[in-house]
């Protein structure tokens, strides 16, 4: 890998910081959002989901009309609309134009992911594809281990306009690194879009769909409410839930590259047991929840652990995206986005009947779903390597 290829790489990582921040920086705020709008926690958790839903719906259709076009164009595009859209957040007095400028920028979030997956493989050799993929990811990670925590911090410190400030100066950042430092990237040889849809007609393709989607299920069932359950549960303050939040994804980053490298050396395994891993922490929050001290231990394990499914899922879904890599990072986009969003739904309504305490054994019902697909595509492999 060359220097300006790794330097490409980096731009790439912190563009996908600057959106991750806007996404996920609400899991952060939920708590000031439902006092200054004066709703309902599930309705506040409706800003996470919604946003995922738009995703899961325009991911593909999205993908496909953008292929043909210069990336370095449509990146910069997206990153600018989060930049807009974090500034009306953070002056805005109206619950619903929140909830439609979460569905604008939403629209352009999987084709910026998809573009910048596919550009970080094609920049190194075959064999160090996965490495590279692993370092854009890092981009998400850093959001979660200071854009999510910070946005939070300044929530809970300042206001909710500092806060939503912080993430549009990060995306404004993000969005002159990348005018000034990515070169232009027009697409050589456009594939029709037929023969990028063929894909489709995969059955194991829409199994291992239905795998990324309980298995974003359930991570994001718990962490959208991460905020809210060491409020009720662990009696934490603000403060300290945004120390939480940064050591999450703190740990987060090391995880990131920590599986990385297990799937480099073996694909299979590592995604056998990324779900039971996740089950097991979950019961252990469960039962160790109500004790702040523990919960620290707790989620230095449970970050370590959650970072894993977004390289693992990727990297089991583009097995089998074949000669269409664009369009199959975009429907593992959508469709973990669509995790998110019955995750984050599904969890509400346990909040809403058995209470906050209960909420791990949402995430606990869909990793043990996921980890029934994998062993079923797994015995596939299996029997097919035997023919």
């Amino acid at each position: 890998m060359t220097k300006t290829n790794s330097f490409s790489i980096l731009l790439l990582a912190l563009g996908v910081f600057g959106i991750i921040t806007t996404e996920m920086g609400i899991v952060g705020v939920l708590p000031q959002i439902t006092e200054k709008f004066q709703i309902s926690t599930a309705q506040a958790g409706g800003l996470v989901s919604i946003f995922a839903l738009v995703v899961a719906i325009s991911g593909p259709f999205l993908t496909l009309l953008a292929s043909g076009l210069n990336r370095k164009k449509v990146l910069l595009f997206t990153v600018l609309m989060f930049a807009l859209s974090n500034l009306v957040y953070a002056y805005t007095e109206h619950f619903e134009m929140m909830l439609v400028f979460r569905i604008l920028p939403a629209l352009f979030h999987p084709v910026f992911f998809s573009i910048a997956l596919v550009t970080a493989a094609q920049l190194v050799l075959p064999e160090k594809s996965t490495r590279a993929v692993t370092q854009v990811f890092a981009g998400i990670t850093a959001g979660f281990a200071f854009g999510v925590p910070l946005t939070s911090y300044l929530a809970a410190k300042l206001s909710l306009e500092a806060a939503f400030g912080f993430a549009a100066l990060v995306s404004l950042i993000a969005l002159v690194g990348m005018l000034i430092g990515l070169p232009s990237l027009p697409v050589s040889q456009k594939i029709s879009y037929g023969a990028q849809l063929r894909i489709l007609r995969s059955a194991r393709l829409w199994l291992n769909i239905l795998a990324v989607v309980f298995i974003f299920a359930a991570m994001f069932s718990v962490y959208s409410y991460f905020s809210e359950y060491l409020t009720q549960v662990t009696h934490m303050s603000h403060v300290w839930i945004s120390v939480m939040l940064m050591v999450f994804g703190v740990v987060m980053i090391a995880g990131n590259f920590g599986f990385g490298e297990l799937l480099q050396r073996n694909r299979l395994r590592t995604v056998l047991v990324f779900p039971v891993l996740l089950i097991l922490i979950f019961l252990l929050i469960h039962n160790w929840g109500y004790d702040w001290k523990m919960m620290i231990i707790l989620i230095l394990v449970w970050g370590i652990i959650h970072s894993g499914g977004l390289v693992v899922s990727q990297t089991w879904l583009m097995m089998e995206s074949g000669d269409a890599p664009e369009l199959g990072n975009s429907l593992f986009v959508s469709f973990s986005n669509l995790g998110i969003t019955v995750g984050t739904a599904i969890s509400g309504l346990f909040i809403t009947h058995l209470g906050m305490d209960h909420l791990f054994w949402c995430g606990i019902l869909f990793a043990l779903a996921a980890f029934i697909l994998i062993i079923i595509r797994v015995l596939g492999i299996q029997q097919n390597r035997r023919r």
